[in-house]
């Protein structure tokens, strides 16, 4: 498979006091009549993370941005919980008529930079609103857990939800200091969640320092992970599995290298791989964490690598 990027998809600068800067880990939510959805974090003046979303129509390689959430979707908690810094988009799953929306939920430390937690808020209906199910996370810090966590991935199959995250094994006073890699829980319902500490994919290399933001596809002969992983900057990486548990990692396709100049010339990162259409789409941020806003690249399969054949959620 070939990635072709088609340029930046939206640049939320200035949109509102709440929406000053930065579309960061964008998810794609197909709305079913032309448009799909991406929640995204953003920043205000005193740089806490809110949850808005904007509404693309997308055609092929052509979109144009139709709509942009008024209110946030998802805001920071009051003084002292665990999301009173901000709240930044982790992932959306349906489950019938309901929405679940992860998210994580920042605190500014004091002898780290930050600590952070997997918060919930769900939609019973279409037509209604996002609400927090709890003040607390529904996935905190734990013996199996017990530096940081950072942004979700679910999958629900069947009765089974099944979560990738980002969890640190090491911190310190400096960002440069942590070692962060991707974990694996699972749960009944969506809400109470079983961990054991595994480790679905780890580090490799002296140089690498942190893995992120894992998208997870099921294919019918496996699952497919796409992520971002540093050392001195973001980058896109992606890995393969036969059960979601034991990943391999393999060649990123071609066409997601940094651009010579512009919004994605210095990072890649937070992808989100999804279909609209019959067509294949990556949503990623660029330089700054995506401060500038995200954008799209289009997947074209050669000629002995047919269209991908996934699973849909049930």
């Amino acid at each position: 498979m070939r990635w072709r990027k088609l340029g930046l998809a939206f640049d939320p600068s200035g949109y509102a006091p709440w929406m000053i800067s930065h579309a960061a880990n964008p998810v794609a939510d197909d709305l079913g009549d032309g448009r799909v959805r991406f929640y995204f974090g953003t920043r205000d003046a005193k740089n806490r993370s809110h949850i808005g979303f904007v509404d693309l129509e997308l055609a092929d390689d052509r979109f144009r941005v139709v709509g942009v959430s008024p209110e946030p979707v998802v805001a920071p908690g009051e003084t002292g919980l665990f999301d009173d810094s901000g709240t930044s988009m982790g992932c959306l799953v349906r489950n019938g008529d309901c929405r679940f929306l992860y998210y994580v939920g920042w605190n500014l430390g004091v002898t780290v930079p930050w600590r952070n937690s997997i918060g919930l808020a769900i939609a019973l209906k279409p037509t209604e609103a996002f609400a927090k199910v709890s003040r607390a996370p529904v996935l905190d810090r734990s013996d199996d857990d017990p530096f940081s966590l950072s942004y979700p991935w679910v999958l629900r199959e069947g009765s089974r939800w099944r979560m990738w995250y980002g969890s640190n094994t090491a911190w310190g006073p400096h960002q440069d200091d942590l070692r962060h890699v991707i974990k694996y829980a699972e749960s009944a319902d969506g809400t109470h969640w079983e961990r054991e500490g595994r480790i679905a994919l780890g580090l490799e290399g002296d140089d690498e320092t942190a893995l992120s933001r894992p998208c997870v596809r099921h294919r019918m002969d496996g699952y497919q992970m796409w992520f971002c992983h540093r050392g001195s900057t973001y980058r896109l990486g992606y890995a393969e599995s036969p059960d979601g548990l034991r990943w391999v990692r393999r060649p990123v396709q071609d066409g997601m290298e940094l651009s010579q100049n512009g919004w994605d010339s210095e990072m890649i990162a937070y992808p989100c791989v999804f279909d609209h259409a019959g067509q294949t789409y990556m949503a990623y941020n660029g330089n700054g964490y995506g401060r500038g806003g995200f954008g799209l690249a289009i997947a074209e399969p050669s000629e002995d690598e047919p269209g991908l054949s996934v699973e849909t959620q049930a």
